[in-house]
């Protein structure tokens, strides 16, 4: 009898949420950047281990909405944890008990949502700080289990990996065997491309940024050409990705091309547009291929 089932990471921004899915994964199915609010949707990773699937949902960091965007995102990570099998609160070891994981815990006892608790980034700080932590927030909430791990290095993850699949329920595969996550290629074409922006660019630019794959072309050569827009709320912030004499574009352009390539293993030609629209965030167009609810 096979096994299969759901687990939903929760957390606050940049807690190590993606890093751990692609870890556990094996591949790249969530972008990863040291900035938070990296991931705004929702990102499905899977993996199989002898008769057992496991789908990592990969959610939004939880904190306190101020924008459209911001609650669309903060309700798509709370949507996901209602019917998982299994859901992990992760913590940053380093940053502890924050205003944002204070708030996911209160929720969590509120809605007497059973939560395993994940320090993450152990690799990072001292155990006599992680093991207070640990006795903090089970003392807040009667989570069913404490892991500790280095999502980053992998410490702790095959320990974590036993639990999950000892939690799974029987029942068929839902993914083919191979496929490592159930994000279209041209969404995931879109987000690799966000990504080397949120590299590459400073501050606060990122998060007025939006990327779009407008259209997806297989060759007869066995190539892809793809064409993307950037989506930008001002010509100022247009320039910078720009760059001078165009060479920020350039340079992003050739590092989302090659990583894509590495993926797709084939040639790829991409075309990166940069558009200002004024207040993006304020276009349900834009929420919908992500699966993100815009009355949130």
């Amino acid at each position: 009898m096979t096994k299969c089932g759901f687990v939903t990471l929760l957390g606050a921004p940049n807690a190590g949420k993606s890093t751990l899915v692609n870890k556990m994964v094996g591949a790249k199915v969530s972008i990863v950047s040291p900035k938070v609010q990296t991931t705004r949707s929702r990102v499905r990773g899977i993996f199989v281990r002898d008769d057992c699937e496991i789908v990592l949902v990969d959610t939004p960091g939880i904190f306190k909405p101020r924008k459209r965007l911001d609650r669309a995102m903060v309700a798509a990570a709370w949507s996901e944890a209602e019917y998982a099998d299994v859901r992990l609160l992760l913590v940053d070891a380093r940053r502890g008990l924050d205003d944002d994981t204070r708030s996911i815990v209160d929720s969590l006892k509120k809605d007497g949502l059973k939560t395993v608790l994940l320090i993450n980034k152990t690799d990072a700080a001292k155990s006599e700080k992680i093991l207070a932590l640990a006795a903090e927030l089970n003392g807040l909430f009667a989570f069913t289990e404490t892991f500790m791990v280095s999502a980053a290095t992998g410490d702790g993850v095959g320990e974590l990996e036993k639990y999950l699949i000892s939690r799974m329920p029987e029942g068929p595969f839902m993914f083919d065997p191979d496929q490592v996550s159930d994000l279209p290629n041209r969404l995931l074409a879109a987000e690799i491309t966000r990504e080397k922006l949120f590299l590459n660019l400073q501050q606060e630019l990122p998060y007025a940024l939006a990327v779009m794959t407008d259209s997806w072309r297989d060759n007869a050569d066995g190539s892809a050409r793809i064409e993307q827009t950037v989506y930008v709320e001002h010509e100022k912030q247009r320039k910078i990705v720009l760059g001078k004499g165009g060479a920020m574009i350039k340079k992003i352009g050739s590092e989302a091309r090659a990583e894509l390539e590495e993926l797709l293993e084939c040639r790829v030609h991409l075309f990166l547009f940069v558009k200002v629209r004024e207040k993006w965030a304020e276009n349900p167009e834009l929420y919908r291929p992500w699966g993100l609810d815009f009355n949130a």
